[in-house]
């Protein structure tokens, strides 16, 4: 599958680096010089995934976003147990749930090592708002068009919830990666609504399975967008008020600190209507979390 990603440092983040650098203030990040203090009262979280698998993780993170897939959106974080046994030991104190999760985005189209050919996910029939994903006869996978896009988010969503070692899903909060490192579809004139169909799949999914869930402390679990204004407009372009993408909380990336992570709380969210509830800022390599609303 080529949902070719170049992240190697920092994990889900890695794009917005390079955006930093073109001096997109609001979409690009740069790790800075030292880590917070340690006597810093704010109380701030840590995300990681694949990219940290055998270093040393934080301590006294006030919450923790680990990463389910492992920089693709058709595979697994290999250390995924293991940081997920780390989040638990999360001190809380915010509205954050003490642990949440965030998966891979893509829509590879037929570059990708499967897509769908039906409604059909894994042995039963997904309701479609697009209407029907019908591959033509005789071929394996059906066209790169509306109904089969959001297929391809719903099964994607559906195996990060299934068959990646996630006890419980339906009781955590997800978090849709979503970043132009991984594989979208581009250049036509559908391409924005290609990418929204496949996101809200796989929100619809997520929606499905958490509506009415609740962590172990009450918290309620749900589902999420983390990218920038760039990098979600070049992706998703313009969404309506009627996708099920509207009113999302946003995870805002940008910040080169942490002062700069509580400037952005104020920012617009990605989607109409949506609240900005996390925002994030990389110190020495690691990437820091703010919970806007304490």
């Amino acid at each position: 599958m080529r949902d070719f990603i170049t992240r190697a440092r920092y994990g889900m983040k890695a794009a917005c680096t390079v955006l930093a650098l073109l001096g997109l203030v609001v979409t690009g990040m740069t790790p800075v010089a030292a880590a917070p203090p340690s006597k810093n009262t704010d109380l701030v979280g840590n995300d990681v995934s694949w990219p940290q698998c055998g270093k040393t993780l934080p301590t006294g993170q006030a919450f923790a976003i680990v990463g389910v897939t492992g920089g693709l959106a058709n595979n697994t974080n290999p250390c995924l147990a293991e940081q997920l046994a780390w989040a638990a030991r999360s001190t809380g104190g915010t509205v954050q749930p003490k642990v949440a999760l965030y998966v891979n985005t893509a829509n590879p189209g037929h570059e990708g090592t499967w897509w769908p050919a039906s409604n059909i996910y894994p042995d039963v029939e997904v309701p479609n708002p697009y209407g029907e994903c019908r591959a033509p006869a005789g071929e394996p996978e059906g066209p790169v068009d509306l109904p089969c896009s959001y297929m391809y988010g719903y099964a994607k969503a559906y195996d990060d919830a299934t068959i990646r070692g996630v006890t419980d899903p339906g009781t955590y909060f997800w978090w849709l990666d979503v970043e132009t490192d991984n594989s979208w579809q581009t250049g036509a004139d559908d391409s924005t609504a290609l990418n929204r169909a496949t996101l809200e799949g796989m929100v619809n999914y997520f929606k499905s399975i958490t509506a009415g869930g609740k962590d172990a402390e009450g918290k309620a679990a749900g589902v999420g967008i983390y990218s920038t204004s760039y990098q979600w407009g070049t992706i998703a372009g313009t969404v309506p008020s009627s996708s099920p993408l509207t009113g999302l909380p946003s995870w805002l990336a940008g910040a080169k600190t942490l002062r700069g992570a509580k400037s952005n709380c104020s920012l617009p969210g990605l989607t109409p209507g949506s609240p900005v509830t996390v925002t994030q800022y990389v110190s020495a390599g690691l990437d820091y979390d703010y919970s806007c609303k304490g």
